[in-house]
């Protein structure tokens, strides 16, 4: 059928919306339509293609629609359902099989190399294949998606908000709730106050940590992330970092996070950490990018790991999320600005220069 999509023709180019052939689900899939589709950082690095994904594309991969359609042996959802659409991941690995879905062994396969998962594409444009993004491609009116990818949520929630549930806000809070599991009265710093780094502030204080110190360049983001659980701010440009957070802390913070995708940046969330201290890395460079690290550092049994999609099952974490933003306990709706799919390019504009926190692009 005929459709909407913002299309990436080329590297940098800004998206324009076109009309695109999209074709039926095939077997394992699942046909949504698109409700809306939240702005990643990600999607932003492959259209300016820090990432190689094949151009032209159609990129977007927070997103949260209607079942219109299912594919023969879809079970788990059926026409009519509300859902939140996440990341690809093959099922049949070792790591799928134990339950890490996003430690897939065919993930970078099945999410950036413009296929879907029988090496085919269901988009095109004037008779010529568009690459799919993450499985999802959601940057359009409507998406075709693996079953794995699908995430069936409640209909009392506004799925226009749900969308970054998929992967920014998932990521930055998994990265604190599934993976580092900090102890209650635990301390804390989060580099960088985007949606990742926010969404992993608040997932801090549901995780009860006392001490829970945010680092910005921007005031305005460091003010946000005090009304959102921060015990304390620190502005780069206005003090030392590291002599900050050793003065709050006496020795060091128990737990850090990078998001911010600058190698100084994690050098400075490892060197602040005290003995047994873990850092966990988000922050997506480009390839190839290098750090270093102090070897004494870490030889006192501190930690550095990275993290792929907040270490979650999405099908079990994203519903969890939900309830604790129902509960008033996870408020991810603060970081939310809407825009039309005509405004994509002004969104992604706002993005980067950090007006918006995160854009969501409102589609159906």
């Amino acid at each position: 059928m005929k459709t909407s999509a913002a299309i990436t023709h080329g590297k940098g180019e800004p998206f324009k919306i076109e009309e695109i052939t999209i074709e039926d689900p095939k077997a394992g899939e699942v046909l949504v339509r698109i409700t809306a589709s939240g702005i990643c950082h990600t999607d932003l690095i492959v259209r300016d293609q820090y990432y190689p994904v094949p151009l032209p594309a159609v990129l977007g991969h927070e997103g949260s629609g209607i079942v219109e359609k299912v594919g023969q042996g879809v079970h788990s959802v059926q026409p009519g359902d509300h859902v939140v659409l996440s990341y690809s991941s093959c099922g049949e690995c070792n790591n799928c099989r134990s339950g890490n879905p996003y430690g897939c062994t065919q993930f970078f396969t099945l999410n950036f190399t413009g296929k879907m998962e029988d090496g085919t594409s269901r988009l095109y444009k004037d008779g010529e294949e568009l690459s799919n993004f993450f499985g999802q491609s959601s940057f359009a009116c409507y998406s075709v998606v693996s079953e794995r990818n699908v995430v069936k949520v409640d209909k009392d929630v506004p799925l226009e908000l749900l969308g970054p549930l998929g992967c920014g806000i998932q990521t930055g809070s998994g990265a604190v709730l599934n993976k580092l599991q900090p102890k209650a009265g635990s301390s804390i710093v989060i580099f960088g106050c985007g949606s990742v780094g926010l969404s992993a502030l608040m997932a801090a204080k549901v995780a009860s940590c006392t001490t829970i110190i945010a680092v910005d360049l921007q005031n305005n983001r460091l003010e946000l992330a005090k009304g959102l659980g921060a015990t304390h701010t620190i502005n780069p440009k206005e003090t030392n970092t590291l002599d900050e957070i050793q003065r709050i802390t006496g020795e060091g913070v128990e737990y850090s996070i990078e998001t911010t995708s600058r190698p100084e940046v994690l050098r400075q969330a490892v060197d602040c950490l005290a003995t047994l201290g873990k850092a966990v890395v988000i922050g997506a460079p480009p390839l190839g990018t290098e750090v270093n690290l102090d070897v004494n550092t870490i030889l006192f049994e501190r930690s550095v790991t990275g993290v792929l999609m907040g270490s979650g099952v999405p099908q079990l974490y994203i519903p969890k999320l939900i309830k604790l933003y129902q509960q008033g306990q996870f408020p991810f709706d603060k970081l939310i600005k809407f825009y039309t799919l005509e405004e994509i390019n002004q969104a992604s504009e706002d993005s980067e220069a950090g007006i918006t926190i995160k854009p969501v692009i409102k589609i159906g």
